[in-house]
């Protein structure tokens, strides 16, 4: 199969095209497949404490860290500020690519701690890509929460410990930072409108047919089986430089030269899970 999709040609059905992926075989995909039952009951009341601590931390942060940039803005910084979000927003955008390439390419949902964590949804979502749809906020968006925990904890402890002069020198980067950790935190949340085709706001239509979040018809490239390209799910905006630079592609032949891993191996075998 080939590595670039057709974004134009891709309007039918996403069932149908994981069915007739490349090395799928027969099983039928969905929320009865084996292996996505398997799958989804490894969700565990720990993984779901982790993920409502997260989820309050994130967003008390990143409250608190608001109200201090609206404090100390200055419109001296304006151009610094939007190139500043820009920034965030690519360099989310590419983070997200560069955890589901790897979350999707490698690894084991048996590898201690990680496997069951955070490999799991990974697996379930390519033999039931609905699944996210039928998760609630805080299953959603508690891990994406988690990672954004330190540079806000990090941003908020400059607002109470820095003088005036240096918020001032600093401003800039904190609108960066901010931005990240804004479109990191909303990463999954972006994906899951992405597979919602029905009773979606007017306004998450809007920034999807703007492309400013993740549009769902250029989502549904990733899901043509063996799901080797467009990772991005921020936005999606690097996903075509990206491919056209090979670069996935190239990562994954240098790690299986040094490694001897075979890229997906275990996304496959989730995938032909039959009982």
């Amino acid at each position: 199969m080939a590595r670039m999709g057709n974004e134009n040609g891709c309007g039918q059905d996403l069932q149908s095209t994981e069915l007739n992926g490349a090395g799928r075989g027969t099983a039928r995909w969905g929320p009865q497949h084996a292996g996505a039952l398997e799958l989804a009951n490894l969700y565990s009341p720990g993984k779901r404490c982790q993920e409502w601590i997260s989820v309050v931390l994130c967003f008390s942060l990143m409250a608190f860290n608001f109200c201090h940039l609206l404090v100390n803005f200055h419109l001296g910084h304006m151009w610094y500020i939007l190139l500043g979000i820009v920034a965030g927003i690519l360099t989310a955008d590419f983070a997200s690519g560069l955890v589901h390439w790897g979350a999707d390419t490698w690894g084991s949902v048996e590898l201690p701690i990680v496997g069951k964590a955070f490999i799991r949804p990974f697996r379930e979502h390519h033999i039931d890509p609905t699944a996210i749809t039928r998760h609630d906020f805080i299953e959603t968006n508690g891990d994406n929460c988690m990672l954004t925990l330190v540079p806000l904890a990090h941003m908020a402890f400059n607002f109470l410990t820095l003088s005036p002069a240096e918020h001032y020198h600093n401003y800039p980067w904190h609108c960066y930072v901010m931005a990240l950790a804004i479109f990191v935190t909303l990463t999954n949340q972006i994906h899951k409108w992405s597979h919602t085709y029905f009773g979606l706001p007017g306004w998450v239509v809007f920034l999807q047919n703007c492309h400013i979040i993740l549009p769902r018809k250029h989502h549904r490239i990733h899901h043509v089986s063996p799901h080797e390209t467009y990772f991005c799910i921020t936005t999606g905006w690097l996903n075509y430089p990206l491919e056209k630079l090979g670069f996935w592609s190239r990562l994954e032949d240098l790690i299986q030269s040094l490694t001897g891993e075979k890229p997906r191996s275990d996304d496959l075998k989730w995938a032909h899970k039959t009982k």
